[in-house]
């Protein structure tokens, strides 16, 4: 199977009924047993924890099976929910998305040295229409939404293009230009998160509170994000105005920026439907258009475009790979939103509230019996904080932390199997290392 048709399935498959996922295969030096997974339908419960395991050789048509009475059954299948294990987000005692990123600290430094020259150089720019409140005004929403956080979309982007420049090119000078870049993801990236805010009149945001809740903000703060938004062309135009690749960098940008209002507006408009309508192929619409693309894709396509990578191929297969991570990232906010503290993740989850189609939603109406669907459909959606516990007391009595930790768990290893399958030239270790940052994360 292609890994285009592979990403079709999504990672989602952990909770649907009776798909199977195949390893790659192995090289005969990996000492490793090539495996087929498959999440098998339970007869007591729709989606259950049960986990079908088949080695390759019972699999194959010509296999003809002997020995003890346990080989004499073609499949073993474990109750995964009394299985003795360590629930890798559950039980992690340290927050290492809240505290480190996916590069060294000297990189994340370097990132941080870059961004007052940017507000230089965007001071510059709009000084040429207003040199006072206006500009002054603009910095301000700047350096308050932009710098924040753990900038892993602009981290991601220098990391990319170390990964694929040639040795020769990683000129202190070429670096930068990169880092600029990353800044301009960045700001756009400020820019979603100011104006899902305001959509969602959610009031923290990486440990502070949200731009429009400021008493001199208020709906303002619509305006300060377009502005933001608008400016990531000039710091573009001024690094890269004179590239080949210039128009494609503007040109993704614009598609990114298209793709994700695609999936905002599907994720408000699903908030308006019955829980009892949300489904997985819904929710992986909206996690891909509105997360997973300029999340993950935007980056690294950037980096590409910068150290000339022409080959639609190379473009798809990394598309194919990031989404499938966009994907998963977005599962596990999902989870943190409700079970996550707020005090790690630097806000407080609205999801129930809004009446998200979340993949918590999902998966629980799945598994509800008609009873258990009334109380969601009574509670789901609303902001009454009983509403809200009722529901979080559903999402544990269904089971959902532990199938979300086997989910986690299982949807990380296929993708390192697709990774391993990437032929045309990219560097697994990139793709890892984007892994490696949002893998076990608790926030």
């Amino acid at each position: 199977m292609s890994l285009f048709n592979l990403a079709r399935f999504g990672i989602g498959v952990a909770l649907e009924a009776a798909i199977t996922r195949t390893a790659a295969p192995m090289t005969a030096t990996s000492g490793v047993v090539q495996v087929r997974r498959s999440i098998s339908k339970s007869s007591e419960v729709n989606n259950s924890d049960f986990m079908t395991i088949r080695t390759e050789n019972q699999n194959h048509p010509h296999h003809h099976q002997k020995g003890s009475s346990r080989n004499c059954d073609s499949k073993q299948q474990i109750r995964l929910k009394k299985v003795s294990r360590t629930l890798s987000t559950l039980n992690s005692s340290v927050p290492e998305a809240a505290t480190q990123t996916a590069v060294p600290k000297s990189e994340s430094r370097e990132f941080m040295a870059v961004f007052p020259d940017v507000v230089r150089d965007l001071t510059a720019y709009a000084s040429k229409y207003d040199k006072n409140v206006a500009t002054k005004w603009f910095v301000k929403a700047l350096q308050y939404n932009v710098p924040q956080g753990k900038k892993n979309r602009g981290l991601a982007c220098v990391l990319a293009y170390r990964m694929l420049a040639r040795s020769e090119d990683l000129t202190p000078e070429n670096i930068r230009r990169a880092q600029y870049l990353g800044w301009a993801i960045e700001m756009l990236h400020s820019m979603f998160l100011i104006m899902d805010d305001v959509m969602d009149g959610s009031v923290t945001r990486r440990g502070q509170p949200c731009w429009h809740t400021l008493d001199d903000v208020k709906l303002s703060g619509v305006n300060d994000a377009i502005m933001i938004e608008a400016a990531i062309a000039h710091l573009v135009k001024i690094q890269y105005g004179n590239e080949p690749y210039y128009p494609r960098l503007l040109e993704l940008f614009n598609e990114m920026k298209f793709i994700t209002t695609i999936g905002q507006s599907l994720d408000l408009r699903s908030a308006k439907l019955d829980v009892t309508d949300y489904s997985m192929d819904l929710y992986k619409s909206i996690v891909f258009h509105k997360t997973a693309y300029y999340t993950f894709y935007l980056p690294v396509a950037m980096a590409m475009h910068l150290t000339g990578y022409t080959d639609p191929e190379m473009f798809r297969q990394a598309k194919t790979i990031l989404l499938e991570i966009g994907q998963f990232y977005q599962t596990q906010d999902d989870f943190f939103d409700c079970f996550g503290d707020p005090a790690v993740i630097g806000k407080v989850g609205t999801d129930i509230a809004e009446g998200k189609c979340s993949w918590l939603a999902v998966v629980a109406m799945q598994r509800a019996t008609e009873e258990q669907k009334e109380v969601m459909k009574a509670c789901y959606g609303s902001t009454d904080p009983e509403n809200i516990a009722r529901v979080k007391k559903l999402y544990e009595q269904l089971g959902l932390p532990t199938t979300y930790s086997i989910y986690e768990e299982e949807s990380y290893n296929m993708i390192k199997t697709h990774i391993q399958q990437i032929s045309r030239g990219l560097p697994h270790e990139l793709f890892f290392k984007i892994m490696e940052k949002i893998y076990r994360r608790e926030a």
